[in-house]
């Protein structure tokens, strides 16, 4: 007999891939790992996961140590190379830097994230994409959760150009699809005008001399001020319309754009009224170029009232609030997929919008340095975009083409075959010849095509028509509704569910009762359906009568007699007819009140009828039919006669009495 191979053991494998690993990290390189994976015993699977819990553990002992960023990249480089040759799980390596950027500081983070933007091709290839791009997307929004916006703005811009990277153009999880707004981006600035200082510590701070830093307000020269006088109104408007830029949507509201173009007309008349010098813009910029110093830039805007002169003097804030107005005109006038159907511009809106375009690109080609080459980028770079809004108004279709094969039937090396048009048709193929037949390709076909060649026709055709009519289908329901034929209830036709639903479809289509509006509320379907059973059936014509024979004749016979002898109080229990009402709801009139209660109408039915009507014969003969509808069967005279005497009305009920008995 063979000896059976050695059993995997958890603990032992373990012990030893941690062994392997820290010899691996001691020497930069991955053989022995491989070594111990060939060696240990057991399936692929088992000795995979076990290497990837000895990648966590030496890992998490390399942190507690505060070991160097240098050695913890170390191991997610082997973790890497172990995937390439096939000894550990793909996701392996995005573990790792999730628990590495979950455990150190933001500073080492920053090294770490160094390391994730050079791989960013690794990242990309074929064996890591798949496993690891939502650990990465997950990383970066955890890491970005941590920063901040306002301190840690460039790491911030780093994720996101990371993402950029690894990413299709396509993938949707990147893509703000439903035209969403950072609506948390709040510009906060004074807005007590008591607790301005505008206009009152100006003149102080002139006499006293304020303090001018060299390269903000010039050289040597007198400084330049702004010739437009601030006070707290223009400050106040001014920085209120950064609320339209965060949320364009206001603009479609009528209060609100009249706020903005109050607003954005002073604001606007500013800049038209002072305008920079290119000399003095150049001189600073060179002033910055010389001293080396580098630019600052700051996610929000400083909103202090004491800056409001000088930044209307620097030519950078002024592109970037004229930016801003371009890029809320491009939003109000694009087509947005997801923009509500009631976020349109009036004729009116959109002349303003076209003219305030104009003129902010007039400002931007003005604004010194280099203006009219800026403001020619900005319009190519806005033009751009509505070919991305278009794009994602599209269904974000992908940007790869399917590649097709055109083959060339050639004779020769360089003749191309000569193209053969097709032949006309013949005219007898498309019906158009002596015997109008149209001709299939197959006798079958032919004969099924040409029974009716007009499809119009053939589908008008009476043998076309499925749906049965009224009387067909209520027939029987008709005959077991009729209380002679004592049929029982478990045992009629408006009781099964089947029937019902294909009742309710034939009534939709072909009988004014299905929408016609009801006082009378129904339990069930069955019990609609019988009501409904009950009206057809006065309105519909009787079943044409059959062939009688001698026995039917003896019967008809015997039935006359029947109803000859039947006592008057057999005749009562029969429905009212719709003649009944009409002759007492004459008789009825305004005492039509005082007997709906006894025929237990609701308040709300009584209100409603008032509501219907003001003739009061009219009144009393909705109020019948009404207790018609909800009583059924059991509308019948007697119990009408009933109500009329317990409701006082024993005249009327007296009249009903001998009025029923005259018919009869």
């Amino acid at each position: 007999m063979s000896p059976t191979p050695p059993l995997f053991s958890l603990p032992e494998a373990r012990m030893r891939f941690t062994k392997s690993t820290r010899e691996a990290l001691n020497i930069k390189n991955i053989k022995p790992l491989l070594s111990t994976f060939s060696q240990v015993p057991g399936s692929e699977n088992e000795k995979k996961c076990t290497l990837d819990q000895a990648f966590r553990g030496v890992l998490e002992e390399e942190i507690i140590n505060h070991s160097s960023c240098e050695n913890v990249l170390a191991i997610i480089s082997l973790a890497i190379g172990g995937v390439t040759e096939g000894i550990c799980t793909a996701s392996t390596p995005f573990v790792l830097l999730g628990d590495v950027l979950d455990c150190l500081p933001l500073d080492q983070c920053d090294t770490i994230f160094t390391f994730v933007e050079k791989n960013v091709a690794t990242w990309k290839s074929n064996t890591f994409y798949s496993a690891g791009k939502n650990y990465l997307l997950r990383m970066c929004n955890d890491l970005l959760r941590r920063l901040s916006k306002s301190q840690n703005t460039v790491f911030c811009g780093r994720i996101q150009l990371f993402l950029a990277r690894l990413f299709p153009l396509s993938e949707k999880s990147g893509l703000n699809l439903q035209s969403q707004f950072n609506l948390e981006n709040v510009t906060v600035f004074n807005t007590n005008e008591q607790e301005s200082t505008l206009g009152q510590k100006h003149t102080e701070d002139r006499e006293e001399g304020m303090d001018v830093e060299e390269g903000e307000m010039g050289d040597e020269e007198a400084p330049t001020t702004c010739s437009i006088p601030i006070d707290y109104n223009l400050y106040r408007k001014f920085w209120s319309l950064q609320d339209y830029f965060r949320n364009p949507v206001q603009c479609y509201e009528k209060i609100s754009w009249k706020t903005f173009l109050k607003y954005s007309e002073e604001v606007l008349a500013v800049f038209k009224s002072y305008k920079l010098d290119d000399t003095q813009a150049s001189r600073k910029k060179m002033e910055e170029l010389k001293t080396g110093g580098e630019h600052v830039y700051f996610a929000k805007f400083l909103t202090s009232e004491k800056l409001m002169d000088l930044q209307l003097s620097d030519s950078n804030f002024r592109r970037h609030i004229l930016l801003q107005y371009l890029i809320l005109f491009q939003y109000l006038k694009g087509q947005v997929k997801f923009k509500s159907s009631n976020y349109v511009l009036t004729d009116e809106q959109s002349l303003w919008i076209e003219d305030t375009t104009k003129s902010v690109y007039q400002l931007l080609s003005e604004n010194p340095p280099d203006g009219e080459r800026f403001s020619k980028m900005v319009e190519h770079i806005l033009n751009t975009e509505e070919n991305w809004n278009s794009w994602k108004n599209e269904g974000c279709p992908s940007f790869v083409k399917e590649s097709v094969c055109f083959v060339h039937h050639r004779t020769s090396d360089t003749k191309p075959t000569r193209i053969i048009r097709k032949r006309t048709a013949p005219e007898d193929f498309l019906g158009k010849g002596p015997s109008k037949k149209i001709l299939m390709g197959n006798e079958e076909l032919t004969r099924l095509w040409n029974l009716c060649p007009d499809n119009m026709e053939a589908c008008k055709s009476e043998t076309r028509e499925y749906m049965p009519t009224l009387e067909e289908f209520f027939e029987e329901a008709i005959e077991q509704a009729d209380p002679e034929n004592m049929v029982e209830n478990e045992y009629k036709a408006v009781n099964n569910s089947n029937y019902g639903w294909r009742a309710l479809r034939l009534l939709a289509r072909r009988s004014p009762h299905f929408f016609q509006p009801t006082n009378q509320q129904f339990k069930s379907l069955p019990e609609y359906l019988e009501n409904m059973v009950i009206k057809l059936a006065k309105e519909l014509p009787p079943p044409s009568e059959e062939i009688k024979t001698g026995e039917d004749e003896d019967e008809e016979d015997n039935d006359a007699l029947l109803k000859e002898n039947e006592s008057p109080d057999v005749r009562r229990d029969k429905p009212v007819t719709g003649e009944q009402i009409e002759v007492f709801a004459n008789k009825l009139g305004e005492q039509w009140k005082i007997l709906a209660p006894y025929l237990e109408m609701k308040d709300s039915e009584i209100r409603q009828i008032e509501c219907d009507s003001e003739d009061m014969k009219m009144r009393a003969k909705q109020l019948l039919v009404a207790w018609q509808d909800q009583e059924g069967v059991h509308a019948t005279p007697e119990n009408l006669i009933n109500a009329l005497n317990k409701s006082g009305l024993s005249d009327l009920a007296e009249s009903l009495t001998n009025d029923n008995e005259t018919n009869s």
